[in-house]
């Protein structure tokens, strides 16, 4: 996950887009681009909208990830550590029910 931050940074940073991705700008940007993908599926079923823009829901999940990427870096937030986390906390509020 470093080598991407890092990448996204440095192609940031290359443009002067910095002071321009504040935590409030990146959110917003998160929502966005989430808003975007929703509509690779509104008014299709699942396997028509895979089939016919695939490849524009991968551009548009890569852009989400970019964004938070960002964002956690911004904010120094371990994402990976931050979604184990939620994982156990989970765990703990929908347990596995056994037969």
């Amino acid at each position: 996950m470093k080598n991407m931050i890092d990448k996204i940074t440095e192609f940031r940073d290359e443009r002067g887009w910095g002071p321009f991705h504040n935590e409030k700008d990146l959110a917003i940007s998160i929502s966005l681009e989430a808003s975007e993908l929703l509509e690779n599926f509104q008014w299709k079923s699942s396997e028509e909208a895979v089939s016919a823009t695939r490849q524009n829901i991968k551009e548009e999940m890569a852009d989400i990830l970019i964004y938070l990427l960002q964002l956690a870096d911004k904010m120094e937030i371990d994402l990976e550590e931050e979604v184990f986390k939620k994982m156990e906390k989970n765990a703990l509020k929908y347990p596995v029910h056994q037969k």
